[in-house]
Parts: structure tokens; sequence; C-alpha cells
């Protein structure tokens, strides 16, 4: 659930949670779109996330704060997030 656009957005096999984003009409920023750059980092405001990213620390990944999105995914069936 993206919290800021309402909008319900659900991630298909093989499609990274910032293209299901994009798809469903939401701007969100990107550059290396490979969990390297950082740029995509977004809030978690529910839901725990699966990090898969280089850029946060353990402090940060054990925080549950932010992630990013193009390669990262939800451990659970729902993440909600600022966007």
């Amino acid at each position: 659930m993206l919290r800021r656009s309402g909008t319900t957005v659900v991630a298909a096999p093989g499609t990274t949670l910032l293209q299901a984003v994009r798809d469903a009409g939401v701007t969100i920023e990107s550059d290396c779109e490979e969990g390297y750059c950082g740029i995509c980092e977004t809030r978690v405001l529910e839901g725990e996330p699966d990090h898969r990213d280089v850029v946060l620390s353990k402090k940060e990944r054990a925080a549950g704060r932010t992630f990013m999105p193009c390669v990262s995914r939800a451990c659970g069936s729902r993440l909600v997030l600022d966007l």
C-alpha cells in the first residue's frame, strides 16, 4: 500500500516493487536499480522489508524504517510505504 497516494500495488512474480509502483502511476526516483546507489530509498510505515540492497547498515536494516524498492521485497504479504 502506498499511503500518500492511497494506491494498493501488487508486484507480480518477476517484477520489482519499484516497477510495480511506477506501473501504478507513482513517480519514484532511481538510478542503478541494483541496490547499490540508494536513490530509491523509501520510508516503510508498516510491515517488514526483506532487504536485498548493499546501502543500508545492519542497524538500519534492523530498524526497518526504509528500504530500496528496486531490489528489496516484503517479508510478509504487505508493506505500507510513504509514497
